[in-house]
C-alpha cells in the first residue's frame, strides 16, 4: 500500500476539509494564515537586526576609550570660628546655611536658583 503519494488520497483530504470548514471560510482562513506568516517573518527579521545592533553597540563600548570624570571643585568654607577653615566639595552647606545647588544654564555656565532669569 502506498502512502500519501496517490492523488486520490489528496482528493479525499480536500473533500473532507471543504466539508468540515465550508467553501466560504477556506479563502478567509488562507488569507489570515498568510498575513500571520508575513507578520511572523518581519518580526523574526526585526529580532535578528536588533541582535546585530546590540552586538555592534557592545563592541563599540568595549573598543571605546574610558572617559575621565570631571575634576572636583573645592571652595573654602568657614564655620564661623576664628582660624578654622576647611576645604570641601561644593555640594554642602556654606557658613552653616543651606546653599542652593548650582545648575547648568543654556550657555554652559553654572547658575543658582537665585541667579535664574
Amino acid at each position: 500500500m502506498g502512502g500519501w503519494d496517490a492523488p486520490w488520497h489528496w482528493i479525499v483530504v480536500a473533500v473532507l476539509v471543504i466539508a468540515l470548514f465550508g467553501a466560504k471560510r477556506l479563502p478567509d482562513a488562507a488569507r489570515s494564515l498568510g498575513r500571520s506568516l508575513r507578520i511572523f517573518k518581519t518580526e523574526i527579521k526585526g529580532m535578528s537586526e536588533d541582535d546585530k545592533a546590540r552586538v555592534k553597540a557592545r563592541e563599540d563600548a568595549e573598543n571605546a576609550e574610558p572617559r575621565a570624570l570631571p575634576a572636583a571643585e573645592f571652595i573654602k568654607r568657614d564655620n564661623g570660628a576664628p582660624g578654622t577653615h576647611e576645604a570641601g566639595p561644593v555640594d554642602g552647606p556654606v557658613d552653616g546655611a543651606s546653599a542652593p545647588r548650582p545648575r547648568p544654564s543654556p550657555t554652559g555656565q553654572r547658575q543658582t536658583s537665585a541667579q535664574k532669569d
